[in-house]
């Protein structure tokens, strides 16, 4: 059978790729921007990609098309697609037919921290002898790749909101039929699909609904939204983090704290990771582990060798007593949580923050009134303001003071840096795109000097 994807090289489509690959289907696709870490994985998994959506990469006809959420009508391959009756699917749909059927789902949605979630709870998993599947919205360092088929029953899945295909306007976690469900936290985003939070509310108790009464929801009681769509109907045992799961925090930074469950102390994480945000994703993955019958102590143990997911405050760089990170932090929220770990684990003597307002949300300007408090735990801030987006970041620069600056070339930016960044200072480059290469630009240019 052969399989062509369109918009192959996002986090989700390639993972799905290689989920094929694995399957043993002959898999090819095509995407309009082909660049790592993703197009890396698929060359690796010896999956031939091709440059845009010319109908010459649909002849003679694949089996199947599975067709990403980027793509819309009026698309030159799509077209194709649709007028020559070729089979299509969206892949949420192609995974839960051809991968997650009769699989134990462990799903993790929220606004925020998935990636991050999922890469957890597939390690503690891992290395309790689970052999997991996974497809994952990242590269967890402990593996190295996004997404396999695994050697047992579980899977975990990371549940995004965005809408499934132009012609399945349904979230795609509806799709998975999850059994073990985190609901990390839940605010507005994705601004060009949802109209408001009740929007996006009304997607998030779908997926509450296909949630069966033998599973369970892990979910905050910090989280008000949440709680709102639960009460607007919940047919599944609940396990509450602040309630029934509670931590015990030994630094401000969050790389050490106690685990309580039912008010009795059964652990303490002690890792490499920083930030409130991770706490609760730890929090959330002993609980989900747990449900599927691993002790809270097996799960701190791998928690405490957890390594992270690569562009979640991965080191890309040290030079001359300067660490550079990549993050890709998008939302106001997610944004103030990144930096309030960096600030408070103590160990740089500044932390600047370089940020590129990529999400369709930001560019739309929705969050803006947020932006400012966002970086309050910076010392220094460097705007990049986008080509193409509706809206001027002077407004947000002036309520940050002097700490705060605004470039438009990104060889501004990487001039400033190595003119005015010392030993002893974190940069921390914040986007959920490729930040027009900064990444490796600006590690280059720090070792030339």
């Amino acid at each position: 059978m052969h399989i062509h994807i369109l918009g192959i090289c996002g986090t989700f489509m390639g993972s799905l790729a290689q989920l094929a690959k694995s399957l043993g289907y002959r898999v090819t696709g095509s995407d309009q921007h082909v660049y790592p870490p993703m197009s890396t994985q698929l060359e690796n998994a010896g999956i031939e990609i091709t440059e845009g959506f010319s109908v010459e990469q649909l002849q003679p006809a694949p089996d199947l098309v599975v067709i990403g959420n980027a793509l819309s009508r009026g698309n030159e391959a799509v077209e194709y697609v649709l007028n020559r009756q070729i089979p299509y699917l969206s892949g949420p749909q192609w995974l839960a037919q051809y991968v997650l059927k009769n699989k134990w789902v462990m799903a993790v949605a929220g606004t925020h921290g998935k990636t991050t979630t999922s890469s957890m709870l597939a390690w503690v998993l891992e290395d309790c002898g689970f052999k997991p599947g996974f497809l994952i919205g990242g590269v967890p360092a402990n593996f190295g790749v996004s997404a396999r088929l695994g050697e047992s029953d579980f899977f975990v899945v990371e549940a995004d909101e965005y809408d499934s295909a132009f012609f399945d306007k349904r979230s795609k976690f509806v799709h998975y039929q999850g059994r073990t469900v985190i609901l990390n936290n839940l605010e507005f985003d994705h601004a060009d699909i949802f109209d408001d939070i009740s929007d996006i509310q009304r997607q998030f108790h779908h997926l509450i609904r296909t949630i069966p009464s033998d599973g369970q929801i892990i979910y905050s009681n910090q989280e008000p939204y949440l709680q709102e769509t639960l009460e607007m109907g919940c047919w599944t045992p609940t396990a509450v983090l602040g309630e029934d799961w509670q931590v015990d925090m030994l630094d401000d930074a969050g790389s050490e704290f106690n685990v309580l469950f039912k008010g009795q102390n059964v652990g303490t994480v002690r890792w490499q990771q920083t930030g409130q945000h991770n706490v609760m994703n730890a929090l959330a993955t002993i609980a989900a582990a747990y449900h599927v019958g691993i002790l809270p102590k097996d799960s701190i143990q791998a928690l405490n060798t957890f390594k992270g997911v690569k562009r979640r405050m991965e080191v890309i760089a040290q030079h001359n007593g300067i660490t550079v990170f990549d993050d890709f932090a998008h939302h106001p929220t997610a944004i103030k949580s990144t930096l309030a770990g960096v600030k408070n684990s103590h160990q740089y003597q500044r932390v600047w923050a370089v940020i590129e307002p990529r999400s369709n949300t930001m560019r739309m300007g929705v969050h803006q009134s947020a932006l400012p408090d966002s970086v309050a735990d910076a010392d220094r801030v460097i705007w990049f303001q986008p080509r193409g987006m509706n809206w001027q970041l002077e407004s947000v620069t002036a309520k940050s003071g002097d700490k705060a600056c605004l470039f438009e070339e990104i060889e501004a930016i990487i001039a400033h840096l190595l003119k005015e960044a010392k030993p002893g200072d974190a940069i921390v480059l914040m986007s959920n795109g490729g930040f027009q290469g900064i990444h490796g630009r600006l590690a280059k240019a720090l070792t030339s000097t």
